[in-house]
């Protein structure tokens, strides 16, 4: 029914404009009692054996919306009534912006894939932390995980890049189950040199400090999102600057700048458009970055896995390869709002099928099974 729809109306719809229209009516069905109770049934089983547990958070299970969608915080229960196990907000800055002009947002639809510039449009961080506060002061309707995903202002100079991320902590940091620094996006000019260890050192040290300051009695777990096209010695800089500082968490990947390499089906003026592009042709990648990323820090930091995750299938390589989480954010465009029940449920079944009594046992097993250098085997040996 939902691939008809799209056929028929979304896909004649400008992009942003169908984001809007259909994230419209997510919100709405949220706020009457009898429907959301009825989506929420259709939408969102649970399935006792996916229950998570990632850096001292409980989850329904390991699969959740990844940011991008949710930019101002205005639809966490809706988008809980969906399925999603956590919902990942932002990109916030500190200050307000409107991001890059229209048109930013592409479908690809041969590819199964996005490609986008929007520039990190959001409300600011002030508005967001208010409306989260004031989420938590009603009660919310759904219980799931809320993460804040939080970047540079556009206009912030890179030597200023600290202050600003440390503005958006201090705002942000009490209202969220956890915290990502976004130093990934292409689509903010000198974003992704932050990724630089002499850069993201001081910049996760502040933002850790700011968190630790602002929220004193609890501890707010940090992540940190990286990019794909980073090379693979950089990945494992970012691996192991990640341990050094004690993060929590990893998410492996944002959006990519290639094209050549992805084998494109699409347009070639399409393909062409600036900015980052997401979905199916970057499963490889994401997939590769993410399995050098736990052969390197094995489960001393949890790993979030997200870019080209489509299906259940999907979900499971990316569970097999090292992450205790797994996001997802194009597919839910083409696929539709039963999206997130269709993975449950495959995870359950290859979950049923497996050698792993708990998806906990199942985290990493492909990795460790390669017997990749720098490896939890291979580390113990080195420790020795």
């Amino acid at each position: 029914m939902y691939r008809i729809l799209f056929r028929l109306v979304f896909r004649r719809m400008d992009p942003e404009q169908a984001h809007h229209l259909a994230f419209r009516w997510i919100r709405r069905a949220a706020r009457v009692p009898v429907l959301r109770t009825f989506a929420a049934a259709a939408l969102a089983p649970r399935f006792e054996e996916l229950r998570t547990e990632a850096f001292g958070l409980r989850m329904h299970g390991p699969f959740g919306l990844a940011a991008g969608f949710d930019k101002n915080a205005v639809g966490i229960d809706g988008l809980a009534m969906a399925g999603f196990d956590h919902v990942e907000i932002g990109t916030v800055t500190g200050e307000p912006q409107s991001g890059n002009p229209k048109r930013r947002l592409f479908r690809l639809v041969p590819d199964r894939a996005l490609i986008n510039r929007m520039g990190f449009n959001n409300e600011g961080s002030a508005a967001v932390a208010e409306r989260l506060a004031a989420r938590t002061a009603r009660g919310p309707v759904f219980r799931t995980t809320v993460g804040v995903n939080i970047g540079k202002t556009k206009v912030v100079p890179e030597s200023e890049a600290v202050a600003d991320y440390v503005l958006s902590t201090e705002r942000l940091a009490r209202h969220a189950d956890y915290l990502v620094v976004n130093v990934s996006s292409p689509n903010t000019p000198g974003l992704r040199s932050l990724q630089a260890v002499d850069q993201l050192r001081p910049l996760l040290t502040a933002v850790r400090e700011a968190a630790d300051r602002t929220v004193t009695r609890r501890r707010v777990p940090l992540l940190v999102k990286i990019a794909p096209d980073l090379a693979d010695e950089d990945v494992d800089a970012v691996a192991d600057l990640a341990v050094e500082l004690g993060l929590d968490g990893i998410i492996a990947t944002n959006t990519t700048i290639a094209r050549e390499s992805l084998g494109l089906a699409s347009d070639p003026a399409l393909t062409a458009e600036t900015g980052g592009l997401s979905g199916a042709p970057l499963k490889e990648r994401s997939l590769e970055v993410l399995s050098r990323l736990y052969a390197r820090v094995g489960d001393r930091i949890t790993l979030v896995g997200v870019g080209g995750v489509e299906d259940a299938e999907d979900a499971w390589q990316r569970i097999l390869a090292g992450a205790t989480l797994v996001q997802g954010y194009s597919a839910f465009i083409y696929r539709g709002p039963f999206w997130s029940r269709e993975i449950h449920q495959g995870l359950a079944a290859r979950l049923a099928l497996s050698p792993y009594a708990t998806l906990a046992e199942a985290v990493g097993a492909a990795t460790r099974s390669t017997g990749a250098t720098g490896g939890p085997e291979n580390r113990k040996k080195a420790d020795a």
